[in-house]
């Protein structure tokens, strides 16, 4: 699903210059090398060069990496809580092609976030955490402003799934004209914005478990722990010994059922990717007809999605870890995942170009991702169902 090496890289302003702007070429680099390359496998050394200056003239802005990557996020977070508050400034703006160009302007944004903003220490994440409530918060008053009627918990629901929709660009490559991609945009965030949705129940927060879910085996006791590790905090940012900590054993333990710590990541993956195409096939021998076999398989991708959405969040961020041999794979896999839905939509609507039913495809399943990885959304017990229609509006299934 992700295929952001294929991302060309940002222009290199010529060495020995000294532009004024500097501070906002460093964090376009960055940002840059971030989303194509993922932050763990970028150097400042790398961003100092892609800038044209040494590595201790980058220092001078940003003491660390961290630093830098901090400012990144923020600063993408930034562009679009300034275009809302220009859009609640001025309501004759059409909020739905404006989002759309920003975020097209701004590819990486969706990324910077779900991906590489785990590398931050608790306190920057949780400081752009509340950033990013505030836009949401921001959409939800915008949404509300044209849905009068609405109430405001499914306001809310309906602004993180129009940011879904919007951000979902980060996790393809394909290209359209600038003004067909915008329009397309437009239309899949006013088909999300405008759906009816069951009334959203809150229901009451589970009660702490004091043991450990079971798991069949110690091998799948670890398998399971390092799959939510990972998904939290990123495959570089833990360690053997966090893995065996959470299961109740010492970390070099772990390699009495994995080889190394790469072969628990390949199994997890290998897992998420075999559970979604047997889903897959399951739902397509019970079809009758391609509206019927992508109503299934929303269903389908929904349930796996809420009962596991850390798998996803592996899928979506962690490949690169892979063996080059399993990275071929896994998104061989993942594409032939995505181009059956598209082969359905198109067997659902004829007329429609290829690269737009792809693009409609990433950001209906990109809908339940967010919807199921974000906590005060799964507070309500009906959100899956209601994540399952706007994915189906933005697929063109209403």
């Amino acid at each position: 699903m992700v295929t952001k090496a294929d991302q060309p890289a940002a222009p290199r302003p010529a060495r020995g210059t000294r532009p004024a702007n500097r501070r906002s070429l460093v964090l376009a680099a960055a940002a840059d090398l971030f989303y194509r390359k993922g932050y763990a496998q970028v150097s400042m050394k790398e961003i100092a060069e892609a800038v044209g200056v040494g590595a201790s003239a980058l220092y001078r802005h940003f003491p660390s990496k961290q630093d830098l990557l901090h400012a990144v996020v923020g600063d993408a977070l930034g562009v679009v809580d300034a275009l809302l508050g220009r859009l609640l400034a001025d309501p004759t703006v059409d909020l739905t092609a404006e989002v759309a160009r920003t975020m097209l302007e701004h590819r990486a944004i969706g990324i910077l976030w779900h991906a590489e903003a785990r590398h931050l220490s608790d306190d920057a994440r949780t400081q752009l955490r509340e950033q990013l409530r505030g836009i949401g918060s921001r959409l939800a008053e915008l949404i509300r402003h044209q849905r009068r009627s609405v109430e405001d918990a499914t306001a809310d629901l309906l602004a993180w799934c129009v940011l879904a929709v919007t951000t979902s660009v980060s996790f393809h490559s394909v290209e359209l004209p600038t003004d067909v991609f915008v329009r397309l945009m437009a239309e899949m965030a006013k088909a999300a914005m405008e759906v009816r949705v069951p009334r959203l129940r809150r229901v009451s927060a589970p009660t702490a478990a004091t043991d450990e879910p079971w798991s069949p085996s110690r091998r799948e006791a670890i398998l399971n722990a390092a799959t939510k590790l990972f998904a939290r905090n990123g495959f570089a940012n833990v360690g053997i010994e966090d893995i065996g900590a959470s299961v109740g054993i010492a970390g070099p333990s772990v390699y009495n059922h994995f080889a190394a710590k790469e072969d628990i990541l390949a199994s997890a993956i290998i897992r998420g990717r075999e559970l979604l195409y047997a889903d897959l096939r399951r739902q397509l021998s019970r079809a009758g007809n391609p509206r019927d076999a992508l109503e299934r398989l929303l269903s389908g991708y929904a349930e796996f999605v809420f009962e596991s959405p850390e798998s996803i969040q592996l899928l979506i961020s962690e490949t690169g870890y892979l063996s080059a041999d399993e990275q071929h794979r896994t998104r061989a896999a993942q594409y032939e995942y995505i181009a059956e839905w598209v082969g359905l939509l198109r067997q659902l609507t004829p007329t429609r170009d290829p690269d737009e039913c792809r693009v409609r495809v990433q950001a209906a399943l990109g809908i339940v991702n967010d919807v199921a990885a974000t906590p005060h959304l799964r507070a309500f017990g009906n959100v899956d169902k209601a994540a399952i229609a706007v994915s189906g509006a933005v697929l063109g299934l209403a």
